[in-house]
């Protein structure tokens, strides 16, 4: 029955089909904000004020998708992970949290794939930008022969260029740059670096007087 009301709420005028989301599956969506012919069904769903979510983009089998105000989700975006649930699978963490958190005026642009098997984080004024970008949180531990998964997080005023990968345990920090087609695969600390290649390493040292690091909207013309 919830999979058909799921359905069937996909064709409905926005204003109705809100209101199923929140009647029925208990989403927190502020008036402001809108979901597009999209198939977003995780288990708790939060979109603060201003916040949109594209045509065409699936999100489902994670526990929770939050949009903090005026955070986007483009078109065509793939979002899904495990559930935090008894099962063979990551039985050995029980610590993890399938989630997606973007921060405010952060966004997503189109056609990415996102694995939320542990949690991911995108910081405030971030662009996840370009095309077939691949977050991937999970895969198999050779030595142990399972399952298993880390999170990644993305700072604040990071700008994530196309085609990039990141990876399980990876972090980029605030005020940085991920190059065109670069793997993430550890944790950075040090702010204000482009970092790029394969694997990723910092390249240039980038000025803290760039205005994408100060603007005040994250929307750029």
């Amino acid at each position: 029955m919830k999979k058909l009301l799921m359905l069937c709420s996909l064709f409905l005028p926005w204003f109705l089909r809100r209101l199923i989301l929140k009647l029925f599956f208990g989403y927190q969506i502020d008036p402001t904000s809108r979901i597009g012919f999209a198939w977003v069904f995780p288990k708790k769903l939060i979109m603060d004020a201003h916040t949109n979510i594209g045509n065409l983009t699936v999100c489902k089998n994670i526990d929770l998708l939050h949009l903090q105000q005026y955070a986007s989700i483009g078109r065509g975006n793939w979002i899904t992970g495990f559930p935090a649930q008894p099962s063979e699978h990551f039985s050995h963490q029980k610590e993890r949290v399938p989630q997606l958190i973007l921060g405010e005026h952060s966004a997503i642009t189109n056609r990415h794939l996102i694995d939320c098997t542990a949690s991911v984080t995108i910081g405030k004024f971030s662009t996840f930008a370009g095309f077939q970008s691949q977050i991937l949180s999970h895969s198999i531990d050779l030595e142990l022969c399972r399952q298993s998964s880390a999170p990644i997080a993305i700072g604040d005023y990071c700008f994530i260029g196309t085609n990039c990968v990141l990876l399980g345990d990876s972090s980029l920090p605030n005020y940085s740059v991920l190059g065109a087609k670069s793997l993430l695969n550890k944790k950075y600390t040090d702010t204000h670096y482009l970092y790029a290649g394969i694997p990723a390493l910092p390249v240039k040292k980038l000025s803290p007087e760039l205005l994408y690091f100060s603007r005040l909207t994250g929307f750029v013309n």
